[in-house]
Formats: structure tokens, sequence, C-alpha cells
């Protein structure tokens, strides 16, 4: 059965990496010795190395050991002895690219389906739904495919931003994109705010932190899903 975690972000204002959502860490990773992470999104441009570091003292807090995927020699076999699984943020194509190049598509997507718990966050999340065509990340690199891992039968726009009336920035809003996103596609899409997450039990799926969601489908008005409600 999947067991998952998707959340919008790995740092809410005001708080440190992973701070806001350790306490429900702490109990997904319950009896897990080791997480793997999967470094590859490098935010700004960051090192593995330097991202791993970040993420085992973010887990140290909780007595959880973290080994980065390039570690290994040989990157499948990373995926297939996991005990969990986390993926960070970063830049969304990359991290797309670099899990194709590195061949562990197939066995991220097994491993995780047969009840490996994954934790993704922000392009770590942008890679459960259907494709990732609906991050918000610059296109540095062209991945193989934009399809993504299908653990959710919709896709993810992480940091969700309602449009701000009083703004004076002239750009189109995340809304306005995700509607030209429907012209050419059927997927559904979450906007899912800073500090929310999803938690996937097999087909369950309900959304948790303290805001709403708001969920766009191909001509119909988008809706908004409440906290602790389950997306159908």
């Amino acid at each position: 059965m999947k067991k998952l975690i998707i959340a919008s972000t790995s740092t809410v204002h005001g708080s440190g990496y992973l701070e806001y959502i350790l306490p429900t860490l702490s109990n997904f990773f319950k009896g897990i010795e080791t997480i793997l992470f999967i470094p590859y999104a490098r935010p700004g441009g960051i090192s593995y190395d330097e991202y791993t570091e970040i993420a085992s003292k973010a887990f140290e807090k909780i007595n959880k050991k973290v080994v980065g995927v390039h570690q290994f020699e040989n990157p499948q076999e990373g995926i297939q002895k996991a005990e969990a699984i986390f993926t960070g943020g970063g830049n969304t194509f990359e991290l797309v690219n670099q899990i194709y190049k590195n061949n562990i598509f197939s066995d991220l997507k097994k491993v995780v389906e047969k009840g490996i718990p994954y934790l993704g966050t922000s392009a770590g999340s942008n890679i459960c739904g259907v494709t990732m065509m609906n991050t918000n990340d610059m296109p540095i690199v062209y991945p193989p495919s934009f399809k993504t891992l299908e653990f959710i039968p919709f896709n993810i726009n992480a940091h969700y931003l309602d449009p701000n009336p009083d703004s004076t920035h002239m750009g189109e809003t995340r809304e306005t994109r995700i509607k030209e996103y429907h012209i050419f596609n059927e997927t559904k899409v979450l906007g899912l705010r800073e500090g929310s997450w999803l938690e996937v039990n097999g087909e369950s799926i309900v959304l948790k932190g303290n805001l709403s969601a708001r969920l766009f489908q191909k001509d119909e008005e988008p809706r908004e899903i409440e906290n602790n409600k389950e997306i159908n």
C-alpha cells in the first residue's frame, strides 16, 4: 500500500528546513533508521553532498540517518534497498532529467507503490503527479520526458499563490498559467499552498496543514479543497 507525504515546501516563513512538518515526519518514519535522500533537484545549484548535509541535519532532530542516493555506485541498488525515501525541492526539470539519466524511474515507482514510505517537497512533490508540466521552475535542462511517477491521479502546482488584488505586478497569475495548461491538457491540477501537504495511504489522499488547496479541472471553475478532507 502506498504511503506518501507530498508537501508544497520544505521551509515555511520563519522556520528552519522541514521544521514545520517534523512532528508529522517523526510519526511517518516511525521504525525507520535510515532515509535515502534524492538530491538531484539541487536548489541554487548546490552540490549533492551539500544538499544531503542539509537534509541530514534536519532529520537528526528526530533521530534519523540520511544517506544520499548519489553515494551509491549503483543508484538503482540504493533505491531497491531503501527503508524510506525523501526527494527534496529545487529544479524539477533537472530532478526529472537525473531520474531518467540514472535509470531509477522504474525502481522508484516500484518500491513506493509496494509501500516504502516516500516524502517529497516542492520538486520532489511535483514528480508524484501524472506529469511535471505544472512546475513553476525554469527549463534549465531538457529531460527525456515530462512523464512522472503517477503516485496520485493529478498534477501538483507547489507553492501555489493566490492573486493579490493590491499587487502592482502585471504578469500572469498561477491560475492564469494553469488555465493555459488546460487548453491543451486534461489532467487535473492541485494548487498546494505553502505549509500544506497531502497524506497518501493506498488510494486515500487527504489534505493536511492549516490551509485549503485549489483544484483546477478543464472547462470548470476551480474549487477549494478544505484541510483534513479527502480528495476524491
